[in-house]
C-alpha cells in the first residue's frame, strides 16, 4: 500500500487504491482543495446560466435516458434532480459492505471534485461530512448493470441528501430522519445536473476494484510465502526460482515471484540437504509457482493501473468543458474496469487451484520422510485427507464463478442504453472468489506447516522458521484426528490479519536479508 500524508486533496492529489482505503479507514482525511473549490463553482455556474438561457442541454434540462428529448422547464428542473434520485433506487439484495458504500462517497468525491460536473459546494460538502462522520448509506448490493453509471447503488448512495434512505451510524441502521434529528442536519435541494451528477459514474464498480486489489495483493504475497514453506515441507528443488532460467522469459510477475521465494529460501538447511536428491524434477505445482503466480501478478498490476486511471478520471455524464461545450458522452460505462475485473478474478481462482494440488501433493506421501495424509498413526487417523475435500470443493466453486461478467450484455432503457458491461456483477462475484482462496491459503498453510515439522531438526531460512514458529502458537502439530475446523478459522485469521506479510517485513529488515525485486514498486505498492 502506497505511503502518504494524513490529508488528501479531492480533484487535485492523485488517487490510489490505498489512499482510498486509508482514507476509508480514518487514517487520512480528504478535503476539498481551494483550487477544486474554484473549478467546481465555475462548472456549477456554467450550468445555472445554460439553465437561464433555456438552451436544451441533456440532464439539465431534459428528461434522461429515452426522455433525453423531452424539454423540462425551469422551474421543474429542481424537481427533477429529486426524482432522478427517487425512481432510480431500485436496489434489492443485502447491502454491500460498509467499507464499500463508504470507497464509493469517497471515490464520487475525486470524480465530482475535478470541476466538470457542475455540482455545488454544499453538496459535496455534505457528501464530506458523511465520510468524515461515518454515517454510511445502505446500498444494496445488486440493480446495476454497471454502463450508464452504477444507477441503482449510487442513488440509494444518496438519497440521504435528500432526507431519504437509511444509514449506518454509530454502528446501528437508523432512518435519515433520525439521522437529521441527532445531528441538526436537514435535506439539500438539488440544484438543475446535481442528482445526474450523483448517479452517473462508476464508484460501484470503482470501489469492488480497490477492494480486489487490496484482498488479491494480500492473497498473492502470502501464496508465494506459503509455497516457499510448502517447498521446504517436500523438499523441492529451488532450482525453478534461478534468474538464469527466467531471464530468457522475462514477464514482470514471474521474475517477482521466483526472485521473493529464493530470497526466502536462502540459508535452508532443508533446501542444502535436498542438493544431492536424486529426484529429477518437481511436480509443476511446486516448480511453476513463478509462472502460475507470476501470471496472476501480472493479472492484478493491469487491474491497479487500470484503477488509478479510473480514480482520477470524470466518469458522469454530460461533461461541463465550458458554456460553450457540453459533451453528453459514455464515460460512465464501465466496461474498462469490467473486463479487467474478470481478469483478476480469473487470477485469484488459478491462485486457489494450484493451491489445492500442493495440498494434494502433500498428502500422497511421495516426499522423503513426509508420511502419507501428513500423519503416522493413520487407519484409525484420518489425517488431513478431509482438508483436502474442502479446497476442491471452493476451488470448484470458484470455477463456475470464473464465466465473465462483461461477456454479457442486456439492453436497458428502451434501447437508449443498448450495450451494458455487467462490470458491478463481475465485482462482486470476483470478491467472492478472492474470500474462498482465502480460505484454501489457510488450509495450505495448515499443510505446509505440518509438512514442514518432518523435516526437523534440519532448520530453513530464518524467515520461514519464524514464521513456522508463530504458526505454531495459533495451530499446534497434529499428531491424531481433531476438529479441524478450529485450525482452519484460526487459519483464514492468519491470512485475513496479513500476520506471515509482517513476519517477513519483520525478519528482512531485522536481519538484512532483501526480499525486494526490480518490480517491488510496481507489484508491492497500491
Amino acid at each position: 500500500m502506497s505511503n502518504m500524508a494524513d490529508h488528501f486533496l479531492y480533484g487535485e492529489d492523485y488517487l490510489t487504491a490505498g489512499i482510498a482505503l486509508k482514507i476509508a479507514k480514518g487514517e487520512t482525511k480528504g478535503i476539498i482543495s481551494k483550487i477544486s473549490r474554484e473549478k467546481i463553482k465555475e462548472s456549477r455556474k456554467v450550468v445555472e446560466n445554460i439553465v437561464d438561457k433555456g438552451h436544451p442541454v441533456y440532464g439539465i434540462n431534459t428528461g434522461f435516458g429515452p426522455l433525453c428529448t423531452t424539454k423540462i422547464s425551469k422551474e421543474e428542473t429542481k424537481i427533477l434532480q429529486n426524482n432522478i434520485l427517487k425512481s432510480h433506487s431500485v436496489g434489492v439484495g443485502d447491502p454491500v459492505d460498509n467499507e464499500i458504500a463508504k470507497l464509493m462517497m469517497i471515490l464520487k468525491m475525486q470524480s465530482l471534485s475535478k470541476g466538470y460536473s457542475g455540482i455545488s459546494e454544499k453538496t459535496l460538502d455534505r457528501i464530506l461530512w458523511h465520510i468524515d462522520n461515518d454515517a454510511i448509506p445502505i446500498v444494496p448490493s445488486q440493480g446495476s448493470v454497471g454502463a450508464s453509471g452504477d444507477l441503482a447503488p449510487l442513488s440509494h448512495l444518496f438519497l440521504p441528501l435528500i432526507g431519504l434512505g437509511k444509514v449506518v451510524y454509530h454502528k446501528k441502521i437508523i432512518t435519515t430522519k433520525e439521522l437529521f434529528k441527532t445531528t441538526g442536519l436537514s435535506p439539500l435541494d438539488l440544484g438543475p445536473k446535481e442528482g445526474l451528477a450523483l448517479i452517473n459514474g462508476t464508484q460501484f464498480i470503482a470501489a469492488h476494484a480497490v477492494q480486489i486489489v487490496s484482498k488479491l495483493h494480500n492473497c498473492l504475497s502470502q501464496a508465494d510465502i506459503i509455497g516457499a514453506m510448502m517447498i521446504e515441507g517436500l523438499q523441492g528443488s529451488v532450482k525453478p526460482f534461478y534468474r538464469e532460467l527466467h531471464n530468457l522469459r522475462p514477464f514482470k510477475g514471474n521474475i517477482h515471484v521466483a526472485s521473493r521465494i529464493k530470497s526466502l529460501l536462502k540459508g535452508s538447511e532443508i533446501m542444502e540437504d535436498h542438493v544431492d536428491c536424486d529426484r529429477v524434477q518437481d511436480p509443476y505445482s511446486l516448480r511453476c509457482m513463478p509462472q502460475v503466480h507470476g501470471a496472476s501478478r501480472n493479472a492484478w498490476l493491469h487491474l491497479k493501473e487500470l484503477l488509478e486511471v479510473e480514480l482520477n478520471s470524470v466518469t458522469d455524464n454530460p461533461i461541463i468543458i465550458n458554456e460553450e461545450l457540453t459533451i453528453s458522452g459514455g464515460s460512465f460505462h464501465g466496461q474498462p474496469l469490467a473486463m479487467a475485473i474478470d481478469y483478476a478474478c480469473l487470477a485469484a481462482s488459478e491462485l486457489g487451484n494450484i493451491s489445492d494440488r500442493r495440498i494434494y501433493l502433500a498428502l500422497e506421501g511421495n516426499s522423503p520422510g513426509v508420511p502419507k495424509l501428513l500423519m503416522k498413526d493413520t487407519g484409525i487417523n484420518s489425517g488431513y485427507m478431509i482438508l483436502q475435500y474442502t479446497t476442491a470443493a471452493l476451488a470448484s466453486e470458484n470455477k463456475g464463478l470464473c464465466f465473465p461478467s462483461s461477456a454479457d450484455s442486456i439492453p436497458t432503457s428502451l434501447g437508449q442504453e443498448d450495450h451494458v458491461s455487467m462490470g458491478s456483477i463481475g465485482g462482486r462475484k470476483a470478491i467472492k472468489v478472492i474470500e474462498n482462496l482465502e480460505k484454501i491459503l489457510a488450509i495450505e498453510l495448515l499443510t505446509a506447516s505440518q509438512a514442514f515439522e518432518f523435516r526437523k531438526p534440519l532448520k530453513s531460512g530464518v524467515i520461514v522458521d519464524e514464521i513456522h514458529k508463530a504458526i505454531r502458537t495459533k495451530v499446534a502439530f497434529a499428531d491424531k484426528d481433531r476438529v479441524f475446523a478450529h485450525d482452519i478459522e484460526e487459519g483464514i485469521n492468519i491470512i485475513q490479519n496479513k500476520t506471515i506479510i509482517t513476519i517477513v517485513n519483520q525478519i528482512s529488515k531485522e536481519k538484512n536479508i532483501s526480499v525486494e525485486t526490480e518490480f517491488s514498486n510496481e507489484f508491492e505498492v497500491y
